[in-house]
């Protein structure tokens, strides 16, 4: 389970108590730090928590401070500065070496902008989405810290917001953000003062098909799972079997390889593995995977085999192999010496992670700039559709 899957479970769980709670995110970051924007920790009255904002050196004067909030109802930014060596005195003894600005806020499920409640919204409904949030208000502008607006994939829009001239400005922000899937922090400009506000690119969580349910298949699910992506597995024998042995999954389809294309619906936030063994069942299914919007399609099995079932592909099917080769990944997987099924399985899951997240997928150690940001290494003609 992934960490805001986890937060959700968790708030579900306190508002059922009828507990307190209160939400951490961080706003923005400057300099080397251990979290970016978007980072949450849910904390409970009782001074349990869920997720993580920091290393952990941060958390324990956060939970403090959301102890007064969950009692003021009283939304608060505090700003760590860790890049002075005060802090060592101080007794944080952080070694980031940067700036986090971290909001804290009471949770209240009645509030119509409660932000846990439109996260599950979007996971829910599988949508995209842009949530603005102010955290900063320098000036004489009256504006509450924590106020919001949201543009579901819809493109419908709401928001608590009463100054126009910033939601106008906003709005213009959020196709920027919906392209390029990728959250920013904004400053903008009013007549009497300016405003931060941290505009969050939320998404669903990744697709994972697995064509194939055999032995080597289970591992590749769990770390799926445990990376919060819906887990599909496809069985072309039709094994009901495979029910018991994929629990852990979201959906279990048991059926042909002539039947998958109308049964398995691949969009672009969708990514499939074919690892079925079977050479006929692999050839039916790259036949449909290869014209389709998946984002990723990975085959296992060496390299003269997959170069024979392009060929047979390009008989049979008239399928473009050039461009077949540039779009699929084979073989599949990082190259991580990997021999057991379970680290071909990390192989496999970490180069998806590579891809959805549009890096390489090399040594941080030789990487150029910071860690976290955004790398367009992937070329253009890995995302051509086939047809």
């Amino acid at each position: 389970m992934n960490e805001i899957q986890a937060i959700l479970n968790a708030y579900d769980q306190v508002t059922r108590s009828g507990e307190a709670a209160a939400l951490a995110t961080v706003m923005n970051t400057s300099g080397s730090t251990y979290r970016r924007p978007g980072a949450r920790i849910l904390i409970m009255n009782s001074g349990q928590t869920v997720g993580m904002i920091s290393g952990g050196c941060l958390e324990q004067d956060v939970v403090e401070h959301a102890q007064q909030v969950m009692q003021s109802g009283k939304s608060i930014v505090v700003t760590y500065d860790t890049t002075a060596n005060e802090n060592i005195i101080w007794g944080l003894g952080l070694g980031c070496n940067g700036i986090v600005q971290i909001l804290i806020e009471r949770l209240d499920r009645e509030k119509p902008f409660n932000l846990l409640l439109l996260i599950a919204a979007c996971l829910a409904h599988q949508q995209p989405g842009v949530l603005a949030t102010v955290f900063n208000a320098a000036g004489s502008v009256v504006i509450n810290v924590g106020a919001r607006l949201i543009c579901h994939a819809d493109h419908t829009v709401s928001h608590e917001i009463e100054a126009s001239t910033l939601v106008s400005n906003l709005l213009m922000d959020v196709p920027s953000v919906l392209h390029h899937q990728q959250s920013i922090v904004q400053q903008y400009p009013c007549a009497s003062g300016n405003v931060e506000v941290l505009l969050e690119w939320l998404a669903p969580p990744p697709s994972i098909v697995l064509f194939g349910a055999g032995q080597d298949a289970i591992p590749v699910a769990r770390f799926a799972k445990a990376l919060g992506w819906r887990v599909t597995i496809v069985d072309c024998r039709a094994n009901e079997a495979t029910r018991e042995r994929f629990s852990m999954v979201d959906t279990v389809l048991l059926t042909r390889r002539d039947r998958v294309q109308e049964q398995v619906q691949m969009d672009a936030n969708t990514t499939a593995v074919v690892m079925t063994h079977n050479y006929l069942d692999d050839a039916a299914l790259l036949k449909t995977l290869l014209p389709s919007s998946a984002r990723y399609i990975g085959i296992l099995g060496p390299k003269h085999r997959t170069e024979r079932l392009l060929q047979t592909l390009q008989q049979d099917y008239s399928i473009n192999i050039a461009q077949a080769r540039t779009r699929l990944h084979a073989p599949i997987g990082l190259d991580l010496g990997a021999e057991t099924p379970e680290a071909i399985a990390l192989a496999i899951v970490a180069e998806i992670q590579a891809v959805l997240a549009n890096h390489a997928g090399g040594f941080l150690k030789h990487r150029k700039g910071g860690i976290h940001r955004r790398q367009e290494t992937l070329a253009p003609e890995s995302l051509l559709c086939l047809r």
